[in-house]
């Protein structure tokens, strides 16, 4: 092989490069606004969701927990607030996991939805089962704390998904209730 066939080798392999390149780019620019958009409709869905009886979710406020952003909402009904929204995030075993909680005005948890998570399928997953996220139902900061074995009071781990049950638990639920305590108390 001569220098001459190495260049003309190497030049092909430039230009399909750039070709794919440019493809890329082009594909990722026409999609990008479509998946910001069904990002955020995907969102208000989930907010809607988690308090069915709002007829108007308003954003409150943004806060950041693990330096990942998230937010805070109030839920009114027919201009009387009726709850609250609020995005956190718990790490895992194998991610962070992404979680939307809802409370009523005195601040107990009304549910739970599971947004996001790479935990471990059939085992780490779990921490979506309605009996896992039920158990937060009613619950207000005090209450919401991790405990092997049964419980009524506080939340009861799921059996080998500790670090996942923890992450949800005493990470992500009981920091943004914390903080959404902290907040709504202090008039913010």
């Amino acid at each position: 092989m001569t220098a001459k066939d190495i260049i003309k080798i190497t030049l092909n392999l430039v230009v399909v490069y750039l070709i794919g390149g440019l493809l890329l780019a082009g594909v990722y620019a026409k999609t990008s606004p479509i998946m910001y958009k069904n990002a955020i409709v995907e969102k208000e869905r989930a907010l809607k969701k988690l308090l069915p009886d709002a007829d108007k979710i308003e954003k409150l406020g943004d806060w950041k927990i693990h330096e990942k952003p998230a937010e805070y909402y109030i839920a009114n009904k027919a201009g009387k607030p009726i709850g609250y929204i609020i995005q956190s995030y718990g790490k895992g075993y194998s991610s962070y996991i992404n979680v939307l909680i809802a409370l009523d005005t005195n601040l107990k948890v009304l549910k739970i939805d599971i947004l996001s998570h790479a935990e471990t399928p059939g085992l780490g997953d779990e921490i979506e089962t309605p009996d896992f996220k039920n158990q937060f139902v009613g619950k207000g900061l005090e209450q919401i704390r991790l405990v092997k074995g049964e419980t009524k009071e506080n939340i009861q781990a799921i059996t080998g998904v500790t670090i996942s049950s923890r992450a949800v638990t005493d990470d992500a639920v009981k920091n943004a209730v914390a903080f959404l305590t902290k907040v709504i108390k202090s008039g913010g």
